[in-house]
């Protein structure tokens, strides 16, 4: 058994990534970070090793960051991490502004999602955690993750993708 600095220097930053992409807030991530690992610590002597220690803490993290949206009514989940890239004295580059609109066009999308597609997407698609720990930490079956994930993707697309109509009707009003 491990003891807990070990397991919080070993998953620190998983822990961190997954509260700061579903808070969308650096505080709050590491409020929760800290609050994940305090609760590991009470339940290390009860962890049974049915699953690996990491999905297992990850688990803690979720439902830590579960319980946090419940209580502050969260709306966004995705972090602005990828935004707050230093700007230069002379402004950003064109294609960096770009990048940073399309992302932005991103962030709205994945915030307009229900938490289920959010969690599923920021696990397999952002943190790339497999299939089955996947299951474990959001204690669902393989086939509801795969099934979830599949969906969230396309109700991302839907959401990015101009619809057909919309085309159409644009192009004849011009």
């Amino acid at each position: 058994m491990e003891d807990i600095d070990s397991l919080c220097e070993i998953y620190y930053r998983d822990v961190y990534q997954y509260c700061l992409y579903f808070t969308n807030n650096k505080s709050d991530a590491e409020d929760l970070t800290q609050e994940t690992f305090m609760k590991v610590m009470k339940a290390l002597p009860t962890f049974n090793h049915q699953s690996k220690v990491k999905t297992w803490i990850i688990s803690i993290a979720k439902n830590t960051a579960i319980d946090h949206y419940r209580r502050k009514k969260i709306v966004k989940f995705i972090p602005d991490l990828f935004l707050s890239k230093e700007i230069t004295k002379e402004g950003l580059p064109e294609s960096e502004l770009y990048m940073k609109e399309d992302w932005q066009e991103v962030v709205d999308a994945l915030t307009s999602l229900k938490p289920a597609y959010r969690n599923v997407i920021i696990l397999r698609g952002i943190q790339e955690v497999s299939i089955k720990e996947t299951a474990e930490i959001l204690n669902w079956k393989e086939s509801k993750v795969r099934v979830d994930y599949h969906r969230a993707i396309q109700q991302l697309q839907s959401i990015l993708s101009p619809t057909e109509r919309g085309i159409y009707s644009d192009a004849k009003s011009k």
